[in-house]
């Protein structure tokens, strides 16, 4: 039997309509999924994007006196781009600030105009992501923060690659799954290497994190509606319809709560829900009408 999920509510960085955000909006969000009662609050990544996109690091920031409880993840950060100690002291102001809150999620990221900008070569990412994870542990390890000498613990984002997977148990406290990429069925034999990887490492699978970021979320019983935010979620990411169709929360509360169960059922035990548009409405609906069926 699959163990509790959990779930995440990540900031809604992207400007999805044009409209922009109002002063005060990402923390009345985060205050929302406090009172509906999510587990956490997520950011993740970006230098450049499609559409505008608010900075992850400074908008988990700005949050954190109106987060309650939760934890507070990034899912990710990309320390190659950004600098391994630009990230440690960024983390390590948010774990005290937080109480020790912090989920320190990172990855190499996948986007070569991340790359570009700052002027790091794109085929160069993994051996630097290695040297950079290395760097946070060493940054972090010690620094003042209340409770957690060591630091935050570090998740590892992989698409579940055997290397990636190898990686994952070498170097992280937890994995981060790809939303994108990562269906049920991928995550449950990936899980599988994991667990044989661990091993070799003189660790176990079990309570070994797994969260899933991130899935695009729209509950409805309008069709036309579940169509039309599909298709401009695809086109904004360059991704064919179909493709994406199977790893969104986007439709029925029946098909989403079956798409959740079949990740609790492949080991996934957190997952970071991203609605794509009336963002506090659909925080709402997703625990009114889909977790109840989980």
């Amino acid at each position: 039997m699959p163990g509790r999920l959990g779930y995440g509510a990540h900031l809604p960085l992207i400007d999805f309509d044009g409209r922009g955000w109002s002063p005060g909006s990402i923390a009345a969000y985060a205050r929302t999924a406090v009172r509906l009662g999510y587990d956490a609050l997520a950011v993740n990544d970006h230098l450049v994007f499609q559409r505008p996109w608010l900075d992850g690091i400074v908008a988990l920031a700005g949050v954190v006196e109106h987060s309650g409880d939760l934890q507070l993840v990034t899912t990710v950060v990309l320390p190659v781009v950004r600098g391994p100690v630009v990230v440690a002291k960024s983390a390590a102001a948010l774990d005290v600030l937080s109480g020790g809150r912090l989920v320190l999620g990172v990855g190499a990221g996948s986007s070569p105009r991340d790359y570009e900008v700052v002027g790091l070569p794109f085929d160069e990412r993994w051996p630097r992501f290695e040297e950079a994870v290395g760097a946070l542990r060493a940054h972090l390890d010690g620094a003042a923060l209340p409770g957690r000498p060591a630091g935050p613990p570090i998740w590892i984002a992989s698409w579940g690659s055997d290397t990636g997977l190898a990686r994952v148990a070498r170097l992280g406290d937890g994995w981060v799954a790809s939303g994108f990429h990562a269906t049920a069925d991928r995550v449950a034999k990936a899980r599988e290497v994991l667990a044989a990887a661990l091993t070799r490492h003189g660790r176990s699978i079990d309570g070994f994190p797994c969260a899933l970021a991130t899935l695009w979320t729209y509950v409805t019983d309008d069709r036309r509606a579940a169509e039309a935010h599909l298709t401009g979620l695809a086109a904004m990411l360059g991704r064919p319809v179909d493709e994406l169709a199977d790893r969104v929360l986007i439709g029925a509360a029946e098909r989403c709560a079956g798409v959740l169960r079949a990740y609790a059922e492949a080991g996934v035990d957190r997952v970071f829900i991203w609605p794509v548009a009336d963002a506090e409405e659909q925080l709402a609906r997703f625990m009114r009408d889909v977790v109840p069926l989980v």
